[in-house]
């Protein structure tokens, strides 16, 4: 068998079945802030819960890490949000440039990306992602970054939040689902709407579709001290906020970890059943 070529998408696999495909080198226009993504991402019987750059928000790409302010440079894609004058068309788009896979796996990989904006390396990351089966209707997709500070200066991670526009946290993990003709629940062990959930800190929390729930979970205390960034009536999506309230400072050198584990699950599981979906993948 001809092995794949180093930089060729991976495509994951839970026993045996495709469940995700990883594009490492996008062809992309600048503004979409070109980043390695997973699409489609889907179920064990097949059903697809990620979405690659829809009509209403063209930057959204599938499953990957995006943040639309590292001191000032946009790596979100769209247009930036400025203090006084809203979203704003701006040249000041980043990318994330895929250097190489450290392990490439049916079931997982480890990737170095670079991290570039205006000819300059501000942060380099090492990405780990692994899929893995939990039952015989779903199978967990374990997501950590960690990315270091190697401009040689401090920088600051921001979101629109910060920059002026109340509730817009976005920037971090970043899951664009699959937009279908009712928009999806959105629930907690102790809550549930849109409403109730957006902003919230919580152990896990569920996106339930027609058919399909993905089931988001913290792993590391860091990451579960992260509010949660919810969306589902103007579209469905679910990230982990960095900058959720304040600007996430990086000193020259340091790094930051997050790591999320998601449940990809035919069906809706209930409460129960998705907290004890969520102690196992964590715990594999």
């Amino acid at each position: 068998m001809t092995a794949p070529a180093p930089d060729s998408p991976v495509v994951l696999r839970v026993a045996g079945r495709p469940v995700g495909r990883y594009v490492t080198r996008p062809e992309l226009p600048a503004r979409l802030s070109p980043r390695p993504y997973l699409h489609p991402v889907s179920t064990l019987a097949g059903a697809t819960v990620t979405e690659l750059s829809p009509a209403d928000h063209l930057h959204h790409l599938g499953v990957g890490v995006a943040v639309p302010d590292v001191e000032g440079h946009n790596f979100w894609g769209g247009r930036t949000y400025v203090r006084d004058r809203g979203p704003t068309e701006l040249d000041d788009h980043g990318a994330q440039r895929h250097g190489s896979f450290q392990l490439r796996d049916p079931d997982g990989f480890v990737e170095e990306l670079r991290w570039v904006a205006s000819g300059t390396e501000l942060l380099r990351e090492r990405r780990t992602v692994a899929a893995t089966e939990l039952t015989s209707s779903a199978w967990a997709l374990d997501f950590t970054f960690s990315l270091t500070n190697v401009s040689g200066a401090p920088l600051s991670i921001g979101s629109p939040a910060t920059n002026g526009r109340p509730g817009a946290a976005y920037g971090g993990f970043f899951w664009r689902a699959r937009k279908e003709d009712r928009a999806p629940d959105v629930f907690t062990a102790d809550t549930e709407g849109e409403a109730a959930v957006h902003g919230s800190r919580a152990d896990w929390l569920a996106l339930a579709g027609a058919g399909w729930t993905l089931v988001f979970a913290g792993a590391t205390d860091a990451t579960r001290r992260d509010p949660w960034f919810v969306r589902t009536a103007e579209y469905p999506g679910v990230g982990s906020s960095l900058a959720f309230a304040e600007r996430l400072s990086v000193p020259p050198g340091e790094t930051v970890v997050r790591r999320i584990v998601t449940v990809v699950a035919d069906g809706r599981p209930d409460r129960g059943e998705a907290a004890a979906l969520v102690r196992k993948a964590v715990s594999q």
